[in-house]
């Protein structure tokens, strides 16, 4: 599908001319900004720019980290004691650095969830939408690696857990273990290769970014109508659309403000409120913790791998293991699993139930895999786990058969016009000159 029809770039100086024949950065530049945007986009649509910004700040922090951190087991605790009380600003760059992945966290789920709301991941995104996956695996796996370079205790066993889970794979599960952990458990060998993955992979997620970013340029933004941009001229996707400059940069850079007021009270006044005090214990091999629990991020899957207490075919923990991946293929799949032919759940009133139902079972998820496996937190976990999966693979498919939708606006003209409808003359609008 082509883009959204508007002006093109026209050089004007003598240096832009001579500058664009030779390579045209000037026209990305200009493409890039002011790319037709629906003018109907809501709040929602501010994470990009939020992940932007975590992205960029966990580079630039994690780059000076890198400076002072030493990847030995023997020295890399004292190494990060040493960037807290040595160095300049050294607790500045930590805390920005450990809240960052919390809010990069935060910003991921709250667009990811409003994606599968509005359905953006339908035809023709689907490329984007698997893009955009790519992106979310790598983050888990830098944040993941990047939690065991302090070699506290929760990071040690953390470790140990989480790799222990490929040695349950029949076959060739003990050899992926070997291969991750460099040796037969977790130790210098493991370190060195989870720290200098965790340094690769950011510089990954900003290629897969830039990718991603020209996928939704390619087919255009969705919207909350769902409702496609009218392409027939440029002077018919004007009514559909504004330039991205300079309306939505300012909205996005309104937004970011107010959010970024909140992280830096956070780093400032509580930057261990979301860590966990055993971290700030030097990793022993002979002392398990008594609760080993993972960063708050990933704590619904966490729940979902320790769901499963009973061998059916396979064993437990085996069929824990799969349901962990599994919960992530079924969300990668959502565009072939759901069946209806209107995007937005604006319209789809049987589909709103379903889907809150869904944030409040992650929710639910989140608070179990931080809870202890005892009790009832196993079968809420079960539960939990069960529905996720019948939400993809049962209810998305059968809601596009059985639901009746409501109407949707036939433009995004008609939707704005709906929510804003032109002040008439008289009411304080500018009049034309006479």
């Amino acid at each position: 599908m082509a883009g959204i029809p508007h002006e093109p770039y026209t050089p004007r100086t003598g240096f832009e001319k001579w500058l664009h024949a030779r390579l045209p950065i000037a026209a990305l530049l200009y493409d890039t900004l002011m790319i037709p945007t629906p003018k109907n986009l809501n709040w929602m649509w501010i994470w990009g720019i939020v992940l932007t910004f975590c992205l960029a700040l966990q580079i630039v922090t994690g780059i000076a980290l890198a400076m002072h951190y030493t990847p030995h087991v023997d020295l890399a605790f004292a190494s990060v004691e040493h960037i807290m009380r040595d160095v300049n600003a050294g607790w500045a760059l930590r805390y920005l650095h450990a809240n960052g992945a919390s809010l990069f966290f935060v910003a991921v789920y709250l667009h990811i969830f409003r994606g599968l709301y509005y359905g953006s991941y339908k035809a023709p995104r689907e490329v984007t939408w698997i893009i955009g996956m790519l992106i979310y695996l790598a983050m888990m796996a830098t944040a993941f690696m990047g939690y065991v370079l302090p070699w506290g205790q929760m990071s040690f066993w953390g470790a140990t857990v989480i790799t222990g889970l490929f040695g349950a794979i029949p076959g060739i599960g003990p050899d992926i273990q070997t291969w991750l952990l460099g040796g037969p458990a977790v130790d210098n060998p493991t370190l060195n290769r989870f720290f200098s993955l965790h340094y690769l992979l950011p510089f990954v997620i900003a290629g897969l970014v830039v990718v991603h970013i020209w996928a939704f340029h390619t087919t255009g933004n969705n919207n909350p109508t769902g409702v496609e941009v009218r392409r027939k001229d440029i002077e018919t996707a004007k009514r559909d659309t504004v330039p991205f400059w300079p309306y939505y940069v300012i909205k996005d850079l309104f937004a970011l403000a107010v959010i970024l007021v909140v992280f830096f009270a956070i780093v400032g006044f509580m930057p261990n409120y979301l860590g966990h005090p055993d971290n700030y214990v030097e990793a022993n091999p002979l002392q398990t913790p008594a609760h080993i629990v993972p960063e708050w991020y990933f704590l619904p899957f966490y729940a979902m791998l320790r769901a499963i207490t009973f061998d059916f075919i396979f064993e437990a923990k085996f069929l824990g293991v799969l349901a962990m991946f599994g919960s992530l293929a079924v969300l990668a799949l959502a565009p072939w699993l759901d069946t209806s032919r209107v995007r937005s759940g604006r319209y789809r009133p049987m589909f709103k139930w379903w889907f809150w139902l869904l944030v409040l079972d992650f929710l639910v998820l989140m608070w179990c895999g931080g809870q202890p496996p005892e009790g009832l937190v196993p079968t809420i976990s079960l539960i939990g786990t069960a529905y996720w999966f019948v939400y993809f693979l049962i209810i998305l498919p059968v809601l596009g058969v059985i639901e009746k939708p409501l109407p949707a606006p036939a433009t995004i003209e008609e939707d704005f016009d709906r929510h804003y409808p032109p002040r008439a003359a008289g009411d304080g609008a500018a009049q034309p000159a006479e």
